[in-house]
């Protein structure tokens, strides 16, 4: 059996939920709500492969991992899709952003084999526990000062991808994807979701006015962001400014980042077992307070009243 739990948290947002909703960090906002949008279409695109590789497979225990995996990721999106709805109140033309992006995936679905399906669910799912480890090692810099509704959810999410990291790689292997298959198709990976984010950063400028945003949403974008570099060397070079873009991981150590980056690089070469990544000792917290009962949809409050 799987040790997954699937965890049917409700978070309130019926009421006005800002788009900045961490107002001291514009881009760690924006990211975090492009984080929202992609959690909608690549888990329904998850959902959907998981689903057509479970006849596929033999093993019990794999078929109770991967179905805990799927509902797990159904709940994620359940929830974004609730954080959108509000946010698209206020600014309508971000629904659009969603179907767009989700459009990316339905494309994808329906021109690429189940064995490319699982092989981008692996390489993708493989990064995200380095990556969450590097935001939940930062919460208290990261999430604390904003929109506790928001933050509780984003806290949420990223403990429970920790805790299916290995989900999606055990589902893959047990249909026989091989090694050096996922290693190969990593880059149309990369280009793919590289198409996505720039959907998302489109929409962000396009429907939610820059006095709201505070930035251009394409600083989430590594290739703006390379380009932007290299503008700035040039300028230094002619003794001007650097003109430095906002940092959505403002406060997080140099190190930290440089470990996380490295521990990712890792998590996409061949034979990676996430059960041995170092794991977010946020998650463990987390998870004992939703173990006791406690409220985990607004973390910091309901921390203050213990």
């Amino acid at each position: 059996m799987t040790a997954l739990q699937v965890r049917r948290v409700q978070f309130d947002f019926d009421g006005d939920v800002p788009f900045l909703w961490q107002p001291e960090k514009p881009a760690f906002s924006l990211m975090t709500n492009m984080i929202s949008i992609i959690a909608i279409a690549f888990e329904k695109y998850i959902v959907q492969a998981i689903r057509q590789a479970m006849p596929l497979i033999t093993e019990p225990s794999v078929a109770a991992e991967a179905d805990a995996f799927l509902r797990q990721e159904a709940q994620h999106a359940r929830v974004h899709r609730q954080h959108l709805k509000a946010l698209s109140r206020t600014y309508p033309g971000l629904q659009e952003t969603v179907e767009r992006a989700i459009g990316c995936f339905d494309e994808l679905l329906a021109t690429r084999s189940l064995n490319y399906h699982l092989a981008y669910i692996a390489d993708l799912e493989a990064s995200f526990t380095p990556t969450f480890k590097l935001l939940l090692d930062h919460e208290e810099q990261l999430f604390r000062p904003g929109d506790e509704r928001v933050a509780s959810m984003f806290l949420w999410h990223f403990v429970e991808e920790v805790e299916h990291r290995s989900s999606a790689l055990i589902v893959y292997r047990a249909i026989g994807g091989g090694e050096a298959y996922r290693l190969a198709v990593l880059p149309s990976v990369a280009l793919h979701m590289g198409r996505v984010l720039q959907v998302i950063v489109e929409g962000f400028n396009a429907h939610v006015p820059l006095e709201v945003r505070k930035i251009d949403a394409r600083v989430l974008l590594p290739t703006f962001r390379a380009r932007h570099f290299l503008r700035s060397l040039l300028s230094l070079f002619r003794g001007g400014s650097d003109g430095s873009l906002p940092d959505g991981l403002a406060g997080v150590s140099g190190p930290a980042r440089r470990a996380a980056s490295w521990r990712i690089l890792r998590s996409q070469l061949p034979n990676h077992d996430p059960e041995h990544q170092p794991l977010p000792a946020f998650a463990a917290q987390w998870l004992e307070r939703y173990e006791r009962g406690e409220d985990v949809v607004r973390w910091y409050s309901s921390e203050l009243a213990r």
